[in-house]
């Protein structure tokens, strides 16, 4: 069964159980006893940040989703020397978190990732490419958008002609600079200036 038909299910067998912020059916936290935090404070303030800011979009995901999304993130862009906070500025400005946009060129997902980037992506961090749909899979997109976004950061060696890259493809950056032109600067102000935690 596919993440969004769980979810679909579990949201209509489920209706009576209200959600925290974190994710956890309320007294349904897991117990310490397990080995597993218990609670806000036990957790990692910029998870609890990331799934309080996404909660506040129609994201198209059940609210207990937003917490394995969070983690994804978080831990993802720390692995890869990413600031978090600039990741959820990315997708606010890609999808507005809604985790099925389809952009009028065919990117799909959280991070509006095109398929054959994803593809590409997905053989080299090891996720499991089911075709296109993959991208709905909000931890697979972050997983190989975060991917994508540091490799982006390691070729050109700097965040803002990352970004450039990301919203411009490449090919284009790269057909930019080697003609002496600057970089262009739309895209990385509305990454810059959109709200994160």
């Amino acid at each position: 069964m596919s993440r969004s038909a769980l979810a679909l299910l579990l949201a209509l067998l489920l209706p009576q159980l209200s959600f925290t912020a974190t994710g956890w059916p309320r007294g349904g936290a897991p117990e310490a006893a397990e080995g597993l935090p218990r609670g806000p404070a036990a957790e990692d303030a910029a998870v609890v940040a990331a799934v309080e800011h996404m909660a506040g979009y129609r994201t198209g995901l059940a609210p207990f989703e937003l917490h394995g999304v969070a983690e994804t993130l978080v831990s993802e862009s720390r692995a890869r020397g990413l600031d978090p906070a600039w990741v959820l500025a990315l997708i606010h400005v890609e999808s507005r978190f809604y985790n099925f946009a389809v952009s009028r060129v065919g990117a799909l997902g959280l991070m509006q990732l095109l398929p054959a980037t994803g593809r590409e992506f997905a053989h080299r961090t090891g996720v499991p490419w089911h075709g296109p749909l993959t991208l709905f899979d909000p931890i697979a997109n972050l997983r190989i958008g975060i991917a994508y976004l540091a490799w982006l950061r390691d070729r050109y060696g700097d965040l803002d002609a990352a970004l450039a890259a990301y919203n411009w493809g490449p090919g284009r950056i790269d057909g930019r600079l080697a003609r002496g032109r600057g970089l262009p600067t739309r895209y990385v102000r509305q990454v810059a200036a959109a709200p994160r935690p």
